[in-house]
């Protein structure tokens, strides 16, 4: 059951459309399929899974892990979400551009996204399950994130009062990532 590559984004992002088969009683898909990846381009060996819930107008990010790097594959399987990736690899030609995909349970995308972005999402539903696939471990000193309201990126929420933490609120800019010689 192949993977419909739906666009290509900012350098490495892919959006993928799995194939669904459905009837009266319901539906079925393949929501990770090694061979289905590696025919666009996508070798990675994934360790660990990751569920996350979240309620309404919850925004989460913008998140990333260095130290060691993380390629993620997300899909979100209750709910809708926003989901914004910046890209954060100084030696890029998109660095600093970002992008948005709604991910949601009604069209079942799957978004492939290479280390070196930094990740952020906001609920659109009541109630948003998102579950990611990644290349290497947590690691809570290999993490940081950016700020999801950095006017220099001008990155356009759908919601004018997200709910955020107190991490994300007091996280730094890019530009100040870049001053301080930050490097992916």
């Amino acid at each position: 059951m192949p993977l419909e590559l739906i666009e290509e984004k900012l350098n490495g992002i892919k959006l993928f459309a799995p194939k669904v088969f459905g009837d009266n009683r319901g539906w079925f898909t393949e929501s990770y399929r090694k061979d289905d990846l590696e025919k666009h381009g996508i070798s990675a060996e994934f360790v660990q899974d990751n569920h996350s819930m979240s309620t309404k107008d919850v925004l989460r990010g913008m998140h990333f892990q260095h130290t060691p790097p993380q390629d993620k594959l997300i899909r979100v399987t209750k709910g809708a979400a926003q989901v914004v990736e910046v890209d954060i690899r100084i030696d890029s030609p998109t660095f600093g551009q970002w992008v948005n995909f709604e991910l949601s349970e009604e069209n079942k995308h799957i978004l492939w996204v290479p280390a070196g972005f930094a990740n952020g999402f906001l609920t659109l539903s009541d109630v948003v399950e998102m579950q990611y696939k990644v290349t290497n471990y947590w690691n809570a000193e290999g993490e940081s994130n950016i700020k999801f309201d950095d006017p220099d990126l001008g990155i356009e929420w759908q919601s004018d009062k997200p709910i955020i933490s107190e991490r994300d609120t007091n996280a730094s800019s890019l530009k100040n990532w870049k001053e301080n010689g930050f490097k992916f």
